[in-house]
C-alpha cells in the first residue's frame, strides 16, 4: 500500500492511504460451451408371433375376411402343430420373447403384435397396421411351417407387388432384409434353406403377393418360416428351448445386419 499527502483545512497534514486498484483477470481463453447433440431415436422393430393361442375357440372371429391388399381373407388362423401337439403359435410367441430381449439389450425398441398366447387375433391387416403406426424399421412376422413330413428347410418370404399396388415403396427394403435374416438364421440354427417350395428366388428365399401382412405392409417386412413342424427331425429342434434360443439369435442377428444398414 502507498501512502500520499492531502490538505484537510484546520487539521493540518496528514497522511491518507489509498489502496490499490485491483488486478484485472486476462479475457478467458475458453470456447463457449456447445449444446450436445441429442442421441438419434433408437429404431423400432415389430415382432409379429404368428397366430394366438385363443384363435381355434373363437373361429368366427378369425374366420371373419378382412383387407388383404386388393382382395379380403380371414382376420387370422390357428397355425399349424407338430405330430406331437406342441402348436406354432406357442412356438412363435416363445421365440419373438427371446428375440425382443435380445434386442431390447442392443438398444433396439422392440413392439410386438400381441403380448401373451391366450389371446386371439389380431387380425393379419391390424397386425400390418401396428408396424406402420410404429413408424417401424423393420417388421418381422414369425412362424412354423407345416408342409409335407419329408420337406425340411426354413424359409423367408418376402412381399411381392401386392394387387392394389400399394406395398411398391418398401419392395426393396424388404428384399435387403429378407437376405440379411436368411443369411444369420442359417448361421445360427444350422438348418438348411428350403428348396420343396414353388416360385423360389432362391434356395430358402420366396416372394409372395398372396400374404396380407405383407401386402398391406407400409414399412419394410419380412415373414420367416423356421422350419417344418410336420418334419419329425425338425420338430425335435422347434420343440427343444436351447435350439429356440439359437433361432432367436439368428433372428436378431438378421434384423441388427439390416437395421445396421438402415441406420448406421
Amino acid at each position: 500500500m502507498r501512502c500520499v499527502p492531502v490538505l484537510v483545512l484546520l487539521a493540518g497534514l496528514l497522511t491518507a492511504c489509498s489502496a490499490p486498484a485491483p488486478a484485472q483477470s486476462p479475457p478467458s481463453s475458453d470456447p463457449a460451451p456447445v449444446a450436445a447433440t441429442p442421441a438419434p431415436p433408437a429404431p423400432v422393430v415389430v415382432l409379429d408371433p404368428g397366430h394366438n393361442g385363443g384363435n381355434a375357440t373363437h373361429p368366427e372371429q378369425i374366420g371373419a375376411l378382412v383387407p388383404a391388399g386388393g382382395f379380403e381373407k380371414p382376420c387370422n388362423t390357428t397355425g399349424t402343430s407338430t405330430d406331437d401337439g406342441y402348436p406354432e403359435h406357442a412356438y412363435a410367441f416363445d421365440v419373438a420373447v427371446r428375440v425382443a430381449d435380445l434386442l431390447r439389450a442392443r438398444g433396439t425398441t422392440v413392439v410386438m403384435t400381441r403380448t401373451d398366447d391366450t389371446g386371439v387375433g389380431p387380425c393379419v391387416d391390424a397386425r400390418a397396421a401396428l408396424a406402420d403406426d410404429a413408424g417401424a424399421a423393420l417388421a418381422v412376422s414369425i412362424h412354423a411351417d407345416g408342409a409335407a413330413a419329408a420337406a425340411t428347410g426354413y424359409h423367408v418370404i418376402e412381399p411381392g407387388l401386392a394387387p392394389d399396388g400399394r406395398n411398391a415403396a418398401v419392395l426393396d427394403a424388404s428384399d435387403v432384409a429378407a437376405r440379411d435374416l436368411l443369411a444369420a438364421f442359417g448361421a445360427a440354427t444350422g438348418l438348411p434353406r428350403a428348396t420343396y417350395l414353388g416360385d423360389l428366388v432362391e434356395p430358402g428365399l420366396t416372394r409372395r403377393s398372396d400374404l396380407a401382412g405383407l401386402n398391406l405392409a407400409r414399412t419394410p417386412s419380412v415373414l420367416l418360416e423356421s422350419g417344418n413342424m410336420r418334419n419329425a427331425g425338425e420338430a425335435a429342434l422347434l420343440t427343444d428351448p436351447a435350439w429356440r434360443q439359437r433361432a432367436a439369435q439368428g433372428i436378431a442377428d438378421g434384423i441388427s445386419a439390416f437395421l445396421v444398414r438402415d441406420h448406421p
